[in-house]
């Protein structure tokens, strides 16, 4: 079952909307506010990923709500960046390196990652959050689901080798095109 939506609360909604339509190339195609709490209000962004559900962002405007709240699903929890994250996926190999291509032209730094059985690149959103676009390039078998299983359940897992990963910098692309 594909996912309708995910939601996120943005700090600064016109950045985040020009990342979302510019760097990561959605569309926005539904907006509504309405009340929030008893003197708030909030607009709720709906964008058109171009796969199996949308993506939504979230407009605050609340007093009650702490003037310092964070944004960050995983920074604002205390965890390390990449622990909570948005990943989408990529249709074959052109349309991931098209999309890697589209953020560094962006500005947008691009960290890209062989995982072994599939290939993913991250970039950081306007509100601290991680987001990838990832290509699976393999078919998973009947024993990958019992090795899957056994990892579950193994109290003290054989570590899988680090993997390959390159940074590729936003600056560093600009001043290759002129």
């Amino acid at each position: 079952m594909a996912f309708h939506h995910v939601a996120i609360a943005s700090r600064d909604i016109k950045a985040s909307h020009e990342f979302y339509t510019g760097a990561m190339g959605f569309t926005l195609v539904k907006a509504q506010a309405s009340r929030s709490g008893e003197d708030g209000w909030a607009k709720h962004l709906f964008y058109d990923t171009g796969g199996q559900g949308l993506m939504a962002l979230w407009d605050l405007h609340d007093d009650s709500l702490p003037p310092d709240w964070r944004s960050a699903i995983s920074d604002g929890l205390g965890l390390p960046r990449w622990v909570n994250h948005i990943a989408f996926e990529a249709r074959d190999r052109d349309d991931l390196e098209a999309r890697k291509r589209r953020l560094l032209e962006h500005g947008v730094d691009v960290t890209e990652i062989d995982h072994r059985w599939c290939v993913s690149i991250y970039a950081n959103d306007p509100n601290d959050i991680l987001v990838e676009f990832c290509l699976t390039t393999v078919e998973f078998t009947q024993a990958d689901a019992e090795e899957a299983l056994r990892v579950l359940n193994d109290t003290s897992p054989e570590m899988v080798p680090a993997p390959n990963i390159v940074v590729h910098r936003a600056s560093q692309h600009r001043s290759r095109r002129v």
